[in-house]
């Protein structure tokens, strides 16, 4: 078996739960804000489950998201927060994990039709490489629903000179399709014409990744998965918080390892988890992994 890099699981909805809080438009970068010894122990958790990568508490933190529903003038503080608690988790867990920045949707999650347009994208992950490349390691450009926002992430991300991974979201009722409606397989190309270093699927449910997996292993060499935990994303609105959506109830660690290590037999060389996975759940795969 190839060697596996094993990520960290979500951490916003462990984070609302961990801090007791109503969540708001911020999500997790709210209680960075108002706990941020949370977070560092959330990543401490990732790290000492097995992650081999942990990525910034920074998801919301995009300029359009905190003009809409904070302020700008928390761009620099939040981004320079999460770095640090990172950075401070990695020295308490005397382990050499990498640290990703994180490369979000500009406006909203699961919604392509508030894309901007490319130009427009390109401009705000400019702001955001550049912010974060002197805390990372490497880039994931994640949970993007259209391709435009994907190639705007990438290109913005490899001016960095760091590595670049990119994760797309897939309708759950078409696994063969992103969220706005694009092919995966066109999404891939378009994608590998930029040479991106990998191709993943994340926050889609795990049926959803199982059936996309051979289509993504056929069309790329490096690919991966981090599933999400919703009973379904459809309550979720832009602006609006997470209270709405669900967990499911039936995704236990155990019953997550077992479509992980079938994405693992399938090809995949990079596996984690997303909203509603925890470190229970790390924990699990990180333990098949080992035997």
């Amino acid at each position: 078996m190839a060697h596996v890099t094993l990520l960290d699981g979500g951490m916003g909805q462990e984070l609302i739960r961990r801090a007791g809080v109503a969540p708001t438009p911020l999500w997790s970068t709210q209680v960075m804000l108002d706990h941020p010894e949370l977070v560092e122990q959330l990543h401490l958790d990732f790290i000492q489950s097995g992650a081999e990568i942990i990525t910034l508490n920074n998801y919301t933190a995009t300029p359009e998201r905190l003009a809409r529903d904070a302020s700008i003038d928390l761009f620099k503080p939040i981004h320079a927060a999460a770095i640090e608690i990172a950075q401070a988790a990695r020295a308490k867990s005397g382990k050499s994990v990498r640290i990703s920045g994180c490369l979000p949707p500009i406006v909203a999650s699961y919604k392509p039709d508030l894309a901007p347009d490319f130009e427009a994208c390109l401009a705000s992950y400019r702001e955001l490489v550049a912010i974060q490349t002197p805390g990372v390691d490497l880039f994931f450009c994640e949970t993007l629903s259209t391709i435009r926002e994907a190639k705007a992430a990438i290109m913005a991300a490899k001016e960095s000179g760091l590595p670049v991974w990119v994760s797309f979201t897939l309708d759950d009722a078409a696994p063969q399709n992103l969220r706005s409606g694009e092919l995966l397989r066109d999404a891939v190309k378009s994608v590998a014409d930029i040479q991106v270093d990998a191709v993943m699927v994340n926050c889609s449910m795990p049926e959803t990744v199982t059936l996309a997996m051979p289509l993504l292993v056929e069309a790329f060499p490096c690919v991966g998965a981090y599933a999400n935990g919703f009973q379904s994303v459809a309550p979720l609105k832009a602006g609006g918080t997470v209270a709405g959506l669900q967990k499911r109830q039936d995704l236990t660690p155990d019953k997550y390892a077992d479509y992980a290590m079938n994405w693992v037999k399938m090809g995949a060389t990079i596996i984690g988890g997303c909203c509603e996975v925890g470190p229970d759940h790390i924990a699990e795969i990180h333990h098949r992994l080992c035997h």
